[in-house]
């Protein structure tokens, strides 16, 4: 029966989930049984895509990708897939009409990661946030609404931001490992070389705005989403803090992170200032 294989294929996007992010995971078993599980699928395949681009170094990443990528346009046409990851996916993808120019967007910035290393310009640089995490967070936003378009379009701009500040939290956190192992430099304008407190500060504002633009619409969410991003809005955001407390110096040679105890902390906090209608 087909209902087995897409149960198993569900139970892989989740174990995937649960395996590579702890925050996100986190962050996911906050939202409402009846959307959960459409989550944990849209985040397999964007871990899936990333993975490729980012860790396999030892074998022809570009074929990979190809493959993954005739893989992809299959499973959404034929509305199944042998890869459980592409066929929970596409499952999603049907169920809430999610717009297959975000699923292009997305894999033109993966592609782009196979061999692009700076972004000497704000074009390129927008570009390549609005299809690695923008695009990500509208597929989840299509989802949080159940497919009403008119609530989308309202929240889209906010989506858009929450997703570009999580992103570049992601750059500013990893940039020993992107810049020395992966030779990718993102940030426009920047020299990672001589990164100074005064770039870092530039970068860190431009993030708290995309934040702050990203809550306004996290208050305007569906119940059934809006803890859940709330979470995974206030890890973020304290990772942010990190950052901005550790010298430009310091962030350039190590990797900054919440320890496990302290996600379990942010999360009570959390909770607290969400049933007291304090976001």
């Amino acid at each position: 029966m087909k209902s087995i294989f897409d149960n198993v294929s569900k139970m892989c996007s989740k174990v995937v989930t649960n395996s590579y992010s702890t925050s996100f995971s986190m962050a996911t078993k906050m939202l409402s049984d009846s959307i959960r599980q459409d989550i944990y699928n849209i985040y397999g395949f964007v871990r899936f895509a990333d993975e490729i681009v980012d860790t396999f170094h030892e074998y022809d990443k570009e074929t990979l990708f190809n493959d993954f990528e005739n893989d992809l346009e299959k499973a959404l046409s034929q509305k199944i897939s042998l890869n459980p990851i592409l066929n929970s996916f596409q499952e999603t993808y049907h169920n809430y009409g999610i717009d297959k120019d975000l699923v292009d967007a997305f894999m033109k910035s993966m592609r782009l990661d196979l061999h692009k290393k700076d972004y000497l310009t704000e074009e390129e640089y927008k570009a390549y946030i609005y299809g690695s995490a923008d695009v990500v967070g509208l597929m989840c936003l299509k989802v949080f609404v159940k497919g009403n378009q008119e609530k989308y379009d309202e929240l889209k701009a906010s989506a858009m931001s929450l997703g570009s500040a999580f992103q570049k939290v992601n750059f500013l956190r990893d940039l020993k490992a992107d810049f020395e192992d992966l030779s990718r430099t993102y940030f426009p304008n920047t020299d990672l070389n001589q990164l100074d407190e005064a770039s870092k500060l530039a970068i860190i504002q431009d993030i708290e705005s995309d934040f702050a633009k990203g809550l306004v619409g996290i208050k305007k969410l569906p119940l059934e989403a809006r803890f859940g991003v709330f979470m995974a809005y206030r890890y973020y955001n304290k990772l942010l803090e990190k950052l901005k407390k550790t010298p430009a110096l310091d962030i350039k040679s190590a990797r900054i992170r919440v320890p496990n105890y302290r996600k379990v902390e942010l999360l009570t906090r959390s909770y607290v200032k969400y049933q007291l209608n304090l976001i």
